[in-house]
């Protein structure tokens, strides 16, 4: 078979991978440590919670960490009976992949220029046997690099992207970029998530601004999106990320969940109308 015929293959298997995924949505933010991948899991899970056959693709090439957060670090990845691999079954809504799922070492780096880099995220889709799905949640790197850039060139058909910042003004001066890539890009903008907006005090529950800034809500002003919700800092979302767990299950009353859970139903409303 020659290059020109295998890649028509693979457009093909790519094309028969989407059409069985109704919503597809990326998760963006402009620059690290945000809380970005935080975001992607705890959505996922909410969607699943729903009810909602969920997939979450974790682009993060270079640093992927979704595989940690959901608890299947180490897992193998298996084998269907046409010979592709089938996603990570992380519960009975919620499917799974990552970069890590092929790494022998979580401590070995990916030393990858674009690319290769382009080519993993297409084999992601054409090579992975994914179920039928209501929603694939993408979890990408921070930036408007080649893995937001080949998920939205390969796929197509982007539902939606979340822009995910903290408050202070200067993460919004990245995040702003992002906003500009969506709208170049022609994905719709579903909102921007604040993460890490407060923190409530254990001790007298009073709500304390850490990051100060109103760049959140300067930037959906002057581009006219809306703000999904603004998620606490709380200990609870690390440690259970920490340990694979879920944060919106685990601490389904607190605070931080509940807006996880907002922030999921509009997401709904906003695509399935």
């Amino acid at each position: 078979m020659n290059s020109a015929e295998a890649q028509k293959q693979q457009d093909e298997r790519v094309a028969a991978t989407v059409s069985k995924i109704k919503h597809k949505v990326i998760i963006l933010s402009g620059k690290g440590g945000v809380g970005k991948s935080t975001v992607s899991v705890n959505v996922a899970y909410s969607l699943a919670e729903q009810g909602k056959k969920v997939g979450l693709l974790d682009v993060d090439i270079h640093g992927p960490s979704i595989a940690k957060m959901v608890g299947i670090e180490g897992e193998a990845i298996l084998g269907s009976k046409d010979g592709y691999p089938k996603p990570i079954k992380v519960n009975e809504n919620l499917y799974a992949i990552t970069m890590a799922s092929f790494t022998s070492s979580p401590d070995e780096p990916i030393i990858w220029r674009g690319p290769l880099k382009m080519a993993m995220i297409k084999q992601f889709l054409s090579d992975i046997d994914w179920p039928e799905l209501d929603y694939l949640i993408i979890d990408s790197p921070p930036g408007t690099g080649d893995e937001p850039l080949s998920v939205v060139q390969i796929i197509g058909n982007v539902d939606g992207a979340i822009i995910v910042s903290t408050p202070q003004d200067v993460a919004l001066l990245d995040a702003r970029k992002t906003i500009k890539f969506s709208q170049k890009m022609n994905v719709p903008i579903l909102g921007i998530v604040e993460n890490m907006s407060t923190f409530i005090c254990p001790h007298c529950g009073e709500a304390i601004d850490i990051f100060k800034g109103l760049g959140v809500q300067k930037a959906a002003k002057d581009y006219n999106i809306d703000i999904l919700g603004n998620i606490p800092l709380d200990p609870d979302v690390v440690a259970a990320g920490d340990r694979g767990t879920a944060f919106v299950s685990k601490f389904k009353e607190s605070a931080g969940a509940q807006v996880y859970k907002q922030i999921s139903a509009q997401i709904t409303k906003k695509i399935e109308l």
